[in-house]
């Protein structure tokens, strides 16, 4: 099955949060992806971006939620998120 994120940028952002640094410990680093990316986008945008080769990439998906704030109702946005991890060693610097 090819993939159409040929030309796109598998990798949005990284996430640098409070949780992603508790969860994360040694070489793991977070990204957020697009919805539509798949294991080996990330990688190839990770070795295209940061010139390191992870070991692995783990993706997850977390549904947006319906949340109340201050009395008001309102929903959190859907995110998918990629773990990636590297040998021991290789850093990105974000």
């Amino acid at each position: 099955m090819a993939s159409h994120l040929k030309n796109k940028m598998a990798i949005l952002r990284p996430r640098i949060t409070e949780k992603a640094n508790l969860v994360t410990t040694g070489n793991v680093y977070t990204f957020e992806i697009d919805p539509s990316a798949t294991k080996k986008d990330v990688a190839r945008n990770i070795i295209e971006l940061y010139k390191v080769t992870p070991v692995k990439v783990n993706i997850t998906k977390n549904p947006a939620k319906n949340v109340m704030y201050k009395g008001k109702v309102g929903r959190t946005s859907a995110v998918k998120k990629a773990y990636v991890y590297l040998k021991a060693g290789d850093k990105i610097e974000i």
